[in-house]
């Protein structure tokens, strides 16, 4: 009884990260194929997808609160829900943030971004796909790594794309659109990081 318990909560981030996949492939065909009339549409779409993982959290909220043992740290757990949640919740908000500022057509540096955002969610699944064998796994630790070299990649599109904004970017109001735009593309792969060091702790707490 006690095995199935702990596999619910490695299988609910795996869930849960598997729904920010959806939600950055989607963000990405929205924008590739971008169609400025369309956008409160494509929104609901996104935004159902981030309800989605947010009933999943609440599932996994709901059985901790209950638990009296746990497979580990319930702080542990908590924080890694949450990190794995505000991925899907950063790729909500980006096209939020274009769908505010009636964003005209999307710049290619973002497409950019967007791509590799996209590995650091992709990545991200594959890491808790492995998860739940931390304790013998021999993959888990190039995994983090690999992650953790995307969000650095991450960070230098970010800078090159702030970069060229401002430099080629004459109208005002997109500089200020697009500076919010980077910035939350930018704490996806935060976040998809923030998920890893939570797993990379529990690998050192419980060595």
């Amino acid at each position: 009884m006690a095995s199935k318990q702990d596999a619910f909560y490695y299988d609910n981030f795996i869930t849960c990260a598997g729904y920010s996949c959806r939600a950055a492939h989607l963000l990405k065909e929205i924008l590739t194929d971008y169609k400025p009339e369309e956008i409160g549409d494509r929104l609901d779409e996104i935004h159902d997808i981030e309800r989605q993982a947010d009933e999943e959290r609440h599932k996994l909220n709901d059985m901790l609160v209950k638990a009296f043992i746990t497979p580990i740290e319930r702080e542990d757990i908590a924080q890694l829900s949450h990190d794995i949640d505000e991925v899907t919740d950063k790729i909500e908000d980006v096209l939020i943030r274009i769908y505010i500022n009636n964003v005209p057509k999307i710049r290619p540096e973002a497409l950019k971004l967007l791509d590799t955002v996209i590995k650091c969610c992709d990545a991200l699944h594959e890491l808790m796909r492995e998860f739940f064998d931390f304790r013998k796994s021999k993959k888990l630790s190039e995994k983090i790594i690999a992650i953790n070299t995307l969000e650095e990649e991450a960070d230098r599109l970010y800078i090159d794309s702030m970069r060229q904004l401002h430099t080629e970017e004459k109208e005002v109001l997109q500089i200020i659109a697009w500076r919010e735009i980077y910035d939350y593309m930018e704490k996806c792969a935060d976040a998809c990081e923030h998920a890893a060091d939570v797993v990379g702790s529990v690998v050192m707490k419980n060595s």
